[in-house]
């Protein structure tokens, strides 16, 4: 039988917290009854993985997936969702800085009716300087572009339904935008605050370092959501603006020339209008290839541009759509 609950918990080189994590969560997981903890070992090189077989062989509630070498906190991320069972799936770093309390908080709004509940460390127990202020700036840059409005993308602690786990495709480091893309599929998503805590034993993975990681990302973040099914309305825009540029270059070229009588050859503006009419070709193809693509991408791997949330009426049970490939 299935467990109605998974943890899933990614950590890397984090032995010194991996014990106190487990008595921490354990009443908790007693409190709910039905759970399984699933912990992603992302290639630790320290005691982490000897650490998680002295857990394995006590509780038979605990799963570890280990990897065979660093591969990054979202390539984790997936591999545990993908691991879990539970009809609720609840994320939550392994460094003791998110509090495992908040959990029935967070599946209490799921029974609510939300598809996916964020946290948001309102009390972000981190330096100013090099880990809140950069993550402000980000959030609200992410958040303007997005159209979707939240304080802390970069909390870890999050509850969601198994069938929006299913749905979510995560690669680079897109773990930060699990709550933009579910929304992007119409999840009913809240933020809700949440306690957070000092790190206490080993180093932080994050730093000023991943911020152009995150910058590119959050384009492929806005292409995905509102160009996907239909790239050539992102690269046809661009292929017109081109054009209209070059049409306006080349006219100005002929009007020197006519008017002014100005020579042609190496004139600025007709390299201009040449550049820019070549590059508007580009951008067509592009979105050709791009239209071509995306009908092989849905009709191959038999995924649909949409996602239901449920059928009524005229059967007998419903039929969920699970994702293939």
């Amino acid at each position: 039988m299935s467990p109605s609950v998974t943890l899933i918990v990614p950590v890397f080189n984090e032995q010194d917290n991996i014990q106190p994590l487990y008595q921490q969560l354990r009443p908790v997981m007693d409190q709910m009854g039905d759970v399984e903890l699933v912990i992603v070992d992302d290639g630790s090189t320290d005691a982490t993985p000897e650490r998680l077989q002295e857990i394995v062989v006590r509780d038979r509630r605990v799963v570890v997936v280990q990897f065979r070498r660093n591969y990054g906190q979202t390539a984790a991320m997936q591999a545990g969702l993908e691991q879990a069972r539970g009809d609720y799936l609840v994320t939550l770093d392994g460094d003791l800085q998110n509090d495992p309390l908040d959990i029935p908080m967070m599946l209490q709004k799921l029974d609510q009716g939300y598809d996916l509940v964020h946290g948001w460390r309102k009390e972000r127990q981190d330096t100013f300087w090099t880990r809140r202020l950069p993550s402000m700036i980000a959030n609200r840059l992410i958040s303007a572009v997005t159209r979707f409005p939240i304080h802390d993308l970069g909390c870890t602690l999050k509850a969601m339904r198994r069938e929006i786990a299913d749905e979510l495709e995560l690669y680079g480091e897109m773990h930060r935008f699990i709550p933009i893309l579910a929304h992007g599929r119409g999840a009913r998503c809240v933020e809700v605050e949440t306690h957070h805590r000092p790190r206490i034993h080993g180093k932080t993975k994050y730093g000023l370092s991943r911020t152009l990681r995150v910058v590119l990302d959050l384009i492929t973040v806005k292409y995905l959501l509102d160009y996907s099914t239909s790239p050539m309305k992102f690269f046809g825009r661009i292929a017109v603006g081109l054009v209209g540029l070059a049409m306006a270059a080349i006219a100005v070229v002929i009007g020197m020339k006519v008017l002014g009588g100005v020579d042609m050859t190496g004139n600025p503006l007709l390299l201009l209008g040449v550049m820019t009419g070549l590059m508007s070709i580009q951008a067509l193809s592009i979105g050709l290839l791009g239209e071509a693509s995306t009908r092989l991408y849905y009709s191959r791997n038999h995924r649909r541009p949409f996602a239901i949330r449920k059928v009524t009426g005229g059967r007998t049970e419903t039929i969920p759509m699970r994702r293939t490939g």
